[in-house]
């Protein structure tokens, strides 16, 4: 495999990856490719990604074998000391689902930070830099919308039964944060909502790595692109992405976005279809056409839900600071965000015992690392229901 650039235009750098054989782009890396595409983007520059064969160039987007086989970033994560271990539990026929964020090991430190303005959220005032608490034992991402909140019970039964939580006379009281996704229509049934059951199974089945992304946990039910209709909508999903270089940060995203979502080199790569069945740009869309053309835009139906974990050391006003800066990958790859019919959340965690680390540099790694979730999240979705995903 040679790279070589192929072309600068207006600060938008391509990159060209000429595969010798069918063997070598089944095995090439794209997870090298990105990290290559992320230097370039944290340096300010947009970054297209091709591949080359027997002369004819193929996009990303079309490439599917190869995007579908992108390296696993387990081994990375097994070994870069996040912390934390993270369980799925799935409704396929219901199209809802959890997943679970805790310590592998004990209690994390934390902090969030809310932009959407119709969130729903449990025992987020713990989490604000004031509050005098600073430790979790979990957070909860799930599907259900308030309903979903719930299953937060579950997760605190399960830990309480191992002692973990925050210890009074008596026993412990865990430490559950959790955040909602919007997933009771289109897909599925509105009936259908995870349970304290569900998400005590997610606990017993999270592992340190070997995460399963896409059409999972709180991924389930996502759908992306809702501003013609959920008919014209696309699959969201779960994703978990890495900071370029020595990892800092490991983000894990449920991509439920009312708009489109941008791949790294800043294309359109699943929103709202327009009577063409092209892409829409659904910023450009809400600009150029009446609310009455708007019928996915709810309140509260739409949302991207995040959890950046590090594995160096910060203080809990230093993790909220780095959730406020992590929200900017929101901007850069889903637009709009942030809005009214939004419930958008970042929490951040790190180790309790960890080393310290530079807050600047993990302010980048966050930004870096929920970009790769976000745009996973929705290459890993597989459709469903008559509503396509980037994995069909």
């Amino acid at each position: 495999m040679r790279l070589a650039r192929s072309s600068t235009i207006a600060s938008r750098t391509t990159f060209c990856f000429r595969l010798a054989s069918s063997r070598q782009r089944a095995r090439c890396s794209v997870a090298m490719m990105r990290a290559h595409a992320d230097s370039r983007l944290h340096q300010g520059n947009l970054v297209s990604i091709s591949f080359v064969s027997g002369g004819s160039e193929v996009p990303m987007r079309d490439a599917k074998t190869l995007v579908q086989a992108v390296t696993p970033h387990d081994p990375v994560i097994a070994k870069s000391g996040f912390g934390i271990s993270v369980g799925h539990s799935t409704d396929a026929a219901g199209a809802t689902g959890c997943t679970v964020i805790m310590g592998t090991s004990g209690p994390l430190r934390a902090s969030a930070f809310a932009f959407g303005r119709a969130t729903g959220t449990r025992e987020y005032a713990l989490l604000e830099p004031w509050a005098s608490n600073d430790r979790i034992d979990a957070i909860l991402l799930t599907g259900g919308s308030a309903y979903g909140l719930d299953a937060a019970a579950g997760v605190m039964r399960w830990m309480e039964e191992r002692g973990r939580g925050y210890a009074i006379a008596g026993g412990v009281v865990p430490i559950v944060p959790a955040a909602v996704v919007f997933d009771l229509a289109p897909l599925g049934s509105f009936a259908a909502r995870p349970t304290a059951a569900m998400a005590y199974d997610a606990c017993d089945k999270a592992t340190p790595s070997g995460w399963a992304e896409g059409s999972v946990g709180v991924g389930t039910g996502c759908t992306v692109g809702k501003l013609r209709g959920p008919a014209r909508s696309m699959k969201g999903g779960f994703g978990v992405g890495l900071s370029a270089g020595a990892p800092l940060a490991c983000a894990l995203a449920a991509v439920n976005a009312v708009g489109h979502v941008r791949d790294h080199s800043g294309e359109i790569i699943a929103s709202a279809r327009g009577d063409d069945g092209a892409l829409l740009n659904c910023e450009l869309h809400v600009l150029t056409s009446p609310p009455g053309v708007r019928p996915g835009a709810e309140p509260g139906a739409n949302t991207t839900i995040s959890v950046v974990a590090l594995n160096r050391g910060f203080s809990k006003i230093e993790l909220h600071r780095i959730a406020r800066a992590a929200s900017g990958a929101l901007a850069r790859r889903i637009g709009p965000f942030g809005t009214a019919f939004d419930g958008d959340i970042v929490f951040v965690v790190c180790p309790v015992d960890a080393p310290a680390g530079d807050a600047l540099s993990a302010e980048v790694a966050a930004i870096g690392a929920l970009e790769d979730a976000i745009v996973r999240a929705v290459r890993a979705a597989k459709g469903r229901d008559g509503i396509r995903g980037l994995a069909d």
